[in-house]
């Protein structure tokens, strides 16, 4: 990679062309990624443990680099947060370089889904500027789903405009969520919170890609997603999607969320209040 030190000043995506500009790039990373997974799909492959965090296996990390090598080409100042990678940005803030852009990158989430068979995986990447997610794409190989998500410059599935439910109440909504890897204490309040809004709600999904859950409740399937303890790659992507669907993110306080935040809850306007009320209990309070 060339010094940061010698690179020109690539300038800021303040505008909305400059970032559907970016997107495209983001989506080629997404594409290739997604690509590389499909074939380690069809054979065998290196699998190993994470300790707290799950499996990760050889399709993680060639993804990885193949959406890397399209994105340091686009965007050569930015840091990088990813999940497999050494932290980049960590290495340029201790030589004074640190940059304002960032590429937030989980190159398969759903790898138990993957390992297993189940098709539920996706890449998931994201721009992020001064703090702000820009840019946001899911892709969803399996079924060569497309998510993009442009801040103030909409959500789209596969080039159409995507919009979140209009479902009003509980009793009519079909809403995800996911649990952490961490057990006791952690599994019971959720499992609290599972029980008491799959008593309410028509049903509740345990999909396994907080990406995907995410991307569906953007589109309208699901009503509503709720999970704790996820990393920023999980949900960089797909909490700009939904908010650009017009959708509302936020973590259980009910603040505007944040990456990093200790837990999601995304859905549509009309269902926020309720799910946030259902959820705040136990899961607040841990």
């Amino acid at each position: 990679m060339a010094s940061l030190k010698k690179l020109p000043d690539l300038g800021g995506p303040g505008n909305l062309k400059q970032r559907q500009k970016l997107a495209k790039e983001v989506v080629r990373a997404a594409l290739s990624a997604g690509k590389t997974l499909l074939k380690f799909y069809k054979r065998p492959y290196k699998i190993s443990e994470k300790k707290g965090a799950g499996l990760v296996t050889e399709a993680d990390l060639a993804a990885e680099k193949a959406a890397m090598r399209i994105l340091e080409k686009a965007r050569p100042d930015f840091d990088w947060l990813t999940e497999e990678a050494a932290p980049q940005g960590a290495i340029r803030a201790a030589d004074g370089i640190a940059s304002q852009g960032r590429w937030v990158c989980d190159p398969l989430d759903g790898t138990t889904n993957f390992v297993h068979k189940f098709p539920m995986f996706c890449v998931s990447l994201a721009a992020e500027w001064k703090g702000e997610v820009i840019v946001g794409v899911i892709y969803h190989p399996i079924l060569k789903d497309l998510y993009v998500g442009i801040r103030g410059g909409g959500s789209f599935l596969n080039g159409k405009p995507m919009k979140v439910s209009g479902t009003e109440k509980l009793s009519d909504s079909l809403l995800s969520t996911g649990f952490t890897y961490r057990k006791g204490q952690w599994l019971h309040a959720e499992m609290e919170a599972f029980e008491r809004l799959s008593g309410i709600a028509r049903a509740v999904r345990r999909p396994g890609s907080a990406a995907l859950d995410l991307a569906y409740t953007a589109r309208g399937v699901f009503d509503g997603f709720w999970e704790r303890k996820l990393a920023p790659w999980d949900v960089a992507a797909g909490s700009l999607i939904i908010e650009e669907a017009g959708g509302t993110v936020t973590d259980f306080q009910g603040k505007p969320y944040r990456l990093g935040a200790d837990g999601i809850l995304a859905s549509n306007p009309k269902l926020h209040p309720s799910l946030l009320s259902m959820l705040a209990p136990e899961l607040c309070a841990i």
